[in-house]
């Protein structure tokens, strides 16, 4: 009893700093391209998003909600986005798998705070449950909590 509590104490304190990927990049069945944006919004502010990439030294907005500001006009009606539960945003590209730049950062803006990832496009994985855990810097968590579980039942 002791040493398990012992165990679970010091994991918890392990994973006060660790933090998940804010933003991920994948490939969906019908080959659209979708990055989540899982930045949590201030509260008691409008929420605002930014969806953009970059190749290079030029960046492209995709898609906005910030007024005064547009996507660049080949992206218009090609992208969407929803809210995701609890929060962020996911925004889809339709039609372009076959035209992104070999090295290109995504980023997300919301509310102010930006996140950014560096993909290269040999490296999309497909939008699965299972690709999307394995790239995910938290699926290191949850293995462990699994492993003293199992060790521990």
């Amino acid at each position: 009893m002791l040493k398990s509590l012992f165990v679970f104490g010091v994991l918890g304190v392990l994973l006060i700093p660790a933090k998940c990927d804010l933003i991920s990049v994948c490939i969906e069945d019908d080959n659209d391209l979708r990055v989540d944006c899982r930045i949590e919004a201030k509260p008691n502010k409008i929420n605002s998003y930014e969806f953009s990439w970059s190749s290079g030294t030029k960046e492209f907005l995709i898609n906005t909600n910030v007024s005064g500001s547009s996507a660049e006009s080949k992206f218009k009606g090609k992208s969407y986005v929803d809210e995701l539960e609890p929060h962020g945003y996911r925004m889809t590209l339709k039609g372009f798998t076959d035209k992104l730049p070999h090295n290109t950062t995504y980023m997300c803006n919301i509310s102010g705070e930006t996140a950014r990832v560096d993909v290269e496009r040999d490296q999309l994985v497909p939008c699965s449950a299972v690709s999307v855990f394995l790239k995910s810097s938290c699926s290191w968590i949850v293995c462990l909590l699994l492993f003293i579980y199992q060790t521990h039942s």
